[in-house]
């Protein structure tokens, strides 16, 4: 049986890390694998040796989205696939490689997922998370500080000269390709609770076809 592709999309601390965990708790985790599209941040010397607070990393040209593209086509396929793992404190891939088995689903997490069509064309059922800019914030200050070692002025810096901007030119206008919008983030437990029966319908529907 061919797997059901799950799209999860949001701006940066929306909250989609959040909902992908509650789906994967209501189902069943060991038929569930995980893509988050920023581990196919092209590699620093893509840039040809300029420094990495001039790069903007919110652009979609920022993504190796056309290697995510055929490792879902793989995925779809029953192959097992070999995700980059991206270093977010060197702006670097590293050499290791994190192998991923076919399962019977697969959600894919970024900010980005929804802009090119040929990527969101391979998605069963695609959502959005929708929160409040403030919070969004907030998050993103917690995390590349905590987990990516960042600074709080470089965080701020980086936030005002292209996370905002990009979000206002792409992030957000694609949110009209969702099938499903998720206000509040990750804490809307009834929203979350009528995504995991939709995937459930239409996993149960494509079984039956199969």
């Amino acid at each position: 049986m061919m797997p059901l592709i799950i799209g999860i999309a949001g701006g940066s601390g929306s909250g989609k890390t959040t909902v992908t965990n509650k789906i994967i708790e209501s189902l069943d985790q060991e038929k569930i694998a995980v893509i988050q599209h920023d581990s196919y941040y092209r590699d620093i010397s893509h840039y040809d040796g300029a420094d990495p607070s001039s790069i903007n990393f919110d652009h979609p040209d920022s993504l190796e989205t056309s290697l995510l593209v055929e490792h879902i086509r793989q995925f779809k396929n029953n192959e097992t696939i070999e995700q980059p793992i991206y270093n977010f404190t060197t702006h670097s891939r590293m050499k290791d490689r994190r192998i991923i088995p076919p399962r019977d689903f697969l959600i894919i997490e970024g900010i980005l997922i929804f802009v090119e069509k040929e990527l969101r064309d391979l998605m069963d059922i695609k959502i959005y998370v929708d929160t409040d800019d403030d919070e969004r914030l907030l998050r993103r200050l917690k995390r590349d500080i905590v987990e990516r070692g960042r600074s709080l002025d470089s965080v701020i810096r980086q936030y005002i000269g292209t996370v905002k901007p990009m979000h206002l030119e792409f992030v957000e206008p694609s949110k009209r390709w969702a099938d499903i919008i998720i206000p509040k983030g990750g804490e809307n437990n009834v929203a979350i609770d009528m995504v995991v029966s939709k995937i459930r319908s239409l996993y149960l529907a494509q079984s039956v076809k199969t």
